[in-house]
């Protein structure tokens, strides 16, 4: 498990700034500052990986705008993307639930800033905090909601419409119509080779709904996007049925 602090990068620079992780801020300032106080601030390099199946969790990680995807790996290669963690959420959520080990591949999808908690601690102190169970039992939940629909999504959906889902999803979390994403890494995502993520890419390009080079896309048409993208994407966005939105309530 690699962690790197250095100096932030131009890109980041250009990328909108949001200061805080949405669910530790959405705690009482009493829990916030306890936890601020079991807080250590690192810098998350993109390929970076938190955690392997398997492997024992031991940091909690906030990410405050890193990004981080959690793959689920089948015979340690083939690999589907299942959720993906930005400032809204949380990676190791499964320790408070007596889930010591990791379940899925935590890869950094892009570099930045992240808060992380020593797992043990963290486990402690969840036990104290009402208000940080009630909030977690809700996030959980609805990780779980998102990441079942995502693999139905991935057995029954077209590939375009599902890269379309991952687009908006990616854009939705950072916060930002313009990111990185490399062939490799959406074939690893979508579960496929990278001949149907170029493709799926180029048929989204032709219909002049991104622009996508070198791995830096850009989203130029959210509505057309969300028009071409399967009806996943409508539950799993931060208003939507299964989104975000409804831990935050």
């Amino acid at each position: 498990m690699h962690t790197h602090l250095s100096h932030l990068s131009e890109e980041d620079r250009s990328q909108p700034r949001p200061a805080v992780n949405r669910l530790l801020s959405s705690l009482p300032e009493e829990e916030q500052g306890q936890l601020a106080r079991l807080s250590e601030p690192v810098r998350v390099e993109v390929g970076d990986v938190l955690y392997e199946p398997g492997q024992s969790i031991r940091y909690i990680y906030f990410p405050i705008d890193s990004l981080i995807s959690l793959l689920a790996v089948a015979e340690g290669r083939m690999t589907l993307e299942v959720g993906a963690v930005g400032r809204e959420g949380m990676i190791g959520a499964s320790v408070v639930l007596g889930h010591e080990m990791a379940q899925v591949r935590a890869v950094v999808q892009r570099a930045g800033r992240a808060t992380r908690i020593d797992a043990t601690e963290f486990a402690a102190e969840f036990t104290r905090m009402e208000a940080l169970q009630r909030l977690l039992y809700r996030y959980t939940d609805t990780l779980l909601a998102q990441a079942i629909q995502i693999a139905v999504c991935s057995r029954f959906h077209v590939l375009e419409a599902r890269l379309a889902r991952s687009l908006l999803i990616t854009r939705d979390r950072l916060q930002s119509e313009k990111f990185h994403l490399t062939h490799e890494f959406l074939a690893h995502a979508l579960g496929v080779r990278r001949v149907g993520v170029t493709k799926a890419a180029s048929a989204l390009q032709n219909q002049k709904l991104i622009s996508y080079s070198r791995g830096n896309i850009e989203i130029l048409d959210s509505a057309g996007l969300e028009a071409v993208s399967c009806r996943c994407y409508e539950l799993v966005k931060d208003n939507g049925a299964i989104g975000m939105g409804n831990v935050f309530l």
